[in-house]
C-alpha cells in the first residue's frame, strides 16, 4: 500500500511516433486497464497512453480530505509515480504542453494534487469527480503557473467521496495559478463518469487534440 512499484500500463501509439500523450489516473478499488478503457469513448486517438497501476488498487489508504499526513508515504510515492511517468513521456520527445491527464474519483484527486504541485502549462486535465488532497488546503504545496491550460473538474450534488465545497476550493486556487477552469456539478449523479462528461471533454479540451 505505502510504495508504488513502478507499474503502468501503456496503450495508443508509442511515444515515440505520438505528437501527444496522456497520463490516466484510475480510482480507489480500480484498475490500470479499467480506466485506460475509457480510450473507447475519449477522443484519444494518436496519443500515447499511460495509465500507472496503483499497489493494491488504491493510491493512498484514507479519505482525500483526511489530514495528509495519514495518507504518507502513500500519497508521496503516487506522486513521484506519476512524475515518473511524465519524465519518461518527456524523455520520448513529448513536451508538456501537449501531455494531457484523465483521472476518475481518488485518481482525479491525485491528478489535481500532482499537476497543482507542478503546475506549469499542460495540453489539459480532466478531473472528474476530484479535488485537491488534504484535510486542510496547504497552498504553500503548490508552485507554478499553469499559464492557460484548460481544466474540467466535476463532481455530484451530493457525492458521497467528493463534496462540492472541495471541488470549489480547489477552482478557486488552479485559477489563481492561471488554470483555465471548467466547473460542473451534476445534481443527483451517482459517483461515476457520466456521458455528459465525456462530451464536454471531448468537445473542449481534447477537440484541440
Amino acid at each position: 500500500m505505502y510504495t508504488h512499484s513502478k507499474q503502468f500500463i501503456t496503450s495508443g501509439l508509442p511515444v515515440q511516433q505520438a505528437k501527444k500523450a496522456v497520463v490516466m489516473l484510475h480510482g480507489r478499488g480500480g484498475t490500470a486497464a479499467d480506466i485506460i478503457s475509457l480510450q473507447k469513448v475519449l477522443k484519444l486517438d494518436e496519443m500515447a497512453i499511460f495509465a500507472p497501476q496503483a499497489t493494491n488498487n488504491s493510491w493512498y489508504p484514507y479519505s482525500f480530505m483526511a489530514p495528509v499526513q495519514q495518507n504518507e508515504p502513500a500519497l508521496d510515492s503516487a506522486l513521484a509515480l506519476v512524475d515518473d511517468v511524465v519524465k519518461e513521456i518527456e524523455s520520448g520527445g513529448i513536451p508538456a504542453d501537449q501531455i494531457y491527464f484523465v483521472g476518475f474519483s481518488q485518481g482525479a484527486c491525485l491528478t489535481l494534487e500532482y499537476t497543482t504541485r507542478n503546475a506549469r502549462k499542460y495540453g489539459g486535465i480532466m478531473a472528474f469527480t476530484g479535488g485537491l488532497v488534504g484535510q486542510e488546503l496547504a497552498v504553500v504545496n503548490y508552485k507554478g503557473d499553469f499559464k492557460q491550460t484548460p481544466v474540467f473538474i466535476s463532481t455530484g450534488n451530493p457525492d458521497p467521496h467528493v463534496p462540492v465545497s472541495r471541488v470549489q476550493e480547489s477552482v478557486t486556487i488552479l485559477e489563481d495559478m492561471n488554470a483555465i477552469v471548467n466547473q460542473v456539478i451534476y445534481p443527483g449523479r451517482p459517483h461515476t463518469i457520466s456521458g455528459d462528461e465525456i462530451q464536454l471533454v471531448n468537445n473542449t479540451i481534447l477537440k484541440r487534440s
